[in-house]
């Protein structure tokens, strides 16, 4: 059964989806987006000394395509991810930031999935 809250099938060709500029405490971050219903997904590029600008409280599942991160959580923690590593989060449950040192290349997936169970 279809309804409008299915994604039918479609391939993806990342280089004509446009590409939005964010500015970093440091540096910038260039995403490129797609919107589904209850679900987003994202290219994104950090550039070289990006730092984010803001914690983040919201749910991810991030995959690192190229290059290395590090993920700050607020509470003090640190994880350094390199090219083929990923991390998930649910919604609320850390806020993080992300800091790309000689800059990354990221696909970014978030939506109401993620959304916190109690």
């Amino acid at each position: 059964m279809i309804n409008s809250l299915n994604i039918t099938f479609q391939a993806i060709d990342w280089t004509i989806i446009p590409r939005t500029e964010h500015k970093g405490t440091q540096g910038m971050a260039y995403w490129q987006t797609l919107q589904f219903p209850g679900v987003r997904i994202r290219m994104v590029e950090y550039s070289k000394g990006y730092i984010a600008d803001h914690w983040c409280k919201r749910g991810h599942i991030v995959h690192c395509l190229d290059g290395e991160f590090v993920s700050e959580l607020e509470n003090g923690e640190s994880f350094h991810l390199t090219q083929g590593m990923s991390y998930v989060v649910s919604d609320e449950l850390s806020s993080h930031r992300s800091i790309a040192i000689s800059g990354v290349r990221l696909m970014i997936i978030d939506g109401d999935f993620l959304q916190l169970k109690i």
